[in-house]
């Protein structure tokens, strides 16, 4: 079935300001995942910003004005910052918005995080990886960490945050997400972010997925947000193509309207014996965001990157205003004008979607390539005309 559609309107542009600011606080953390992309340590490095540097940060992001970017104080793990209610106290007092994404390690307790919340606080986000204890604590090097991580969960919903947790994709968990989507909305879980692979970090060792896979996983996703759940993606911004083009074949089954393979018809039908028919609507935002563009990330160090899986280093914030390398690099305007080459340059969706520019990087060197991991660039390879596939479309 071709389902008919307009062109995607034009989006926010997000070239004045972005909506995110991740910063990497510091490499320290008790954990040594698989797929780490911070390649995190045991101990605090000599070359963390200091607590002054980030007041500086803090108060670049403040001068901004409203409305400000929400900063995401991340790591490693950012409960490792011996200052961190300084620099929380510090983001309210400047009205910048906070967000933690701390460990499960013993250093998140309850008393900690009830200061946090407290200072003003409202977010934070765990990982977890997988269903059971035997996928999620391979992942993660720490056994126990699967029951600790559900504790941890109830923890912060019991201190008042809104509750993120974060789920990595790769080729050995993908059969898992049903169960991880059972797992999240039993415990509660307001946001589930699902990250798709980049080979960056310790993650070169693990397997990534294939466009076909992604595709299917995106699908799966949009019918996992219909559980009272807000689905987002990290590194597959065509989850948000995939939710338009689900929103305008309305009620037809999925598998009547697109090409899904079985990957996508054993998730859904797993996820309905798991928690029953969906009962809510689709909860999948749709602000175009990507490296880049509405997104940028602060190392440990001050370097500026357009993402923390996107290695290309713009400036430091010891020299520079983040806001001025955010607003001024030529790669990040080009991000933020769709201006890709390849088939994501010629895609009906480039402003909408426009590919992971990580992806891209870590396949060619080059930020503004084509995606490899979407399906609508691997079916595009050699075609020379328009290319449709069900409700899909490109040229190029």
């Amino acid at each position: 079935m071709n389902v008919v559609r307009q062109h995607p309107p034009r989006t926010r542009t997000f070239d004045d300001r972005p909506l995110l600011v991740l910063w990497e606080t510091t490499k320290a953390c008790a954990l040594a995942c698989a797929h780490c992309r911070a390649d995190a340590q045991p101990m605090p490095g000599p070359d963390d910003l200091t607590t002054h540097e980030g007041y500086e940060l803090i108060d670049s992001l403040a001068a901004i004005g409203a409305p400000r970017p929400i900063l995401i104080l991340t790591g490693g793990d950012c409960l490792a910052r011996p200052d961190l209610v300084e620099l929380v106290s510090y983001a309210r007092a400047a009205r910048l918005p906070v967000a933690l994404a701390p460990s499960v390690t013993p250093r998140l307790t309850a008393a900690t995080m009830s200061e946090m919340h407290r200072l003003g606080a409202r977010t934070a986000s765990v990982s977890l990886d997988g269903a059971s204890p035997r996928s999620h604590d391979t992942l993660r090097g720490v056994p126990g960490h699967f029951d600790e991580t559900i504790h941890k969960i109830a923890l912060l919903k019991e201190c008042g945050f809104t509750v993120q947790v974060n789920t990595t994709v790769t080729g050995d968990n993908i059969d898992e997400l049903a169960r991880v989507a059972a797992v999240l909305y039993r415990n509660g879980v307001d946001i589930w972010e699902v990250f798709f692979l980049i080979s960056t970090g310790r993650g070169t060792d693990v397997a990534a997925t294939s466009p076909a896979q992604n595709e299917d996983v995106c699908h799966f996703l949009v019918d996992a947000s219909r559980y009272g759940m807000t689905v987002r993606t990290v590194e597959a911004p065509f989850f948000r193509r995939v939710a338009l083009e689900r929103r305008e074949a309305g009620d037809v089954a999925t598998e009547v309207a697109f090409d899904v393979g079985e990957h996508y018809l054993s998730l859904r039908d797993e996820l309905i014996d798991e928690l029953g028919a969906p009962h809510s609507p689709m909860r999948a935002p749709s602000a175009a965001t990507r490296d880049g563009k509405g997104v940028i990330f602060v190392s440990n160090a001050g370097d500026v990157y357009p993402s923390g899986f996107l290695p290309m280093r713009l400036g430091n914030v010891k020299q520079r205003a983040l806001v001025d390398i955010y607003r001024d690099d030529p790669v990040l305007r080009s991000i933020r004008s769709a201006s890709f080459a390849g088939a994501c340059g010629s895609c009906t969706y480039a402003d909408l979607c426009g590919g992971s520019r990580a992806r891209a990087y870590a396949a060619t060197g080059d930020a503004l390539a084509e995606d490899p991991g979407c399906l609508l660039v691997e079916e595009s390879l050699g075609a020379s005309t328009s290319v449709a596939v069900g409700p899909r479309s490109m040229t190029g």
